[in-house]
C-alpha cells in the first residue's frame, strides 16, 4: 500500500481510498481529498511537515500524517 505521504515533489498520484473513520475521514473529504481525484505534490516545507499539494484546481496544506492515511495508486 502506497501512501500519499511517499510521493515526492513534482509527482501526481491518484486517490484509491481513505483510511481512517469518523471526524478526521470527513475532514480529509471535505478538503476534496475523495477517491479517483489526482493529486500532485507542489513543494514540502523545510522541515518536512506540511506538504502543499495542488488538487482540483487549487493548493492545499495537509499534514504528514494526514496524508499517510490517503491511499495512493
Amino acid at each position: 500500500m502506497k501512501t500519499l505521504k511517499e510521493v515526492k515533489v513534482g509527482q501526481s498520484a491518484v486517490v484509491v481510498k481513505i483510511h481512517g473513520e469518523g471526524a478526521l475521514k470527513r475532514r480529509i473529504m471535505d478538503m476534496g481529498i475523495t477517491k479517483g481525484v489526482k493529486i500532485t505534490v507542489r513543494k514540502v516545507a523545510p522541515l518536512g511537515d506540511p506538504l502543499e499539494l495542488n488538487l482540483r484546481g487549487y493548493e492545499l496544506s495537509l499534514r504528514k500524517a494526514d496524508a499517510e492515511m490517503i491511499e495512493i495508486e
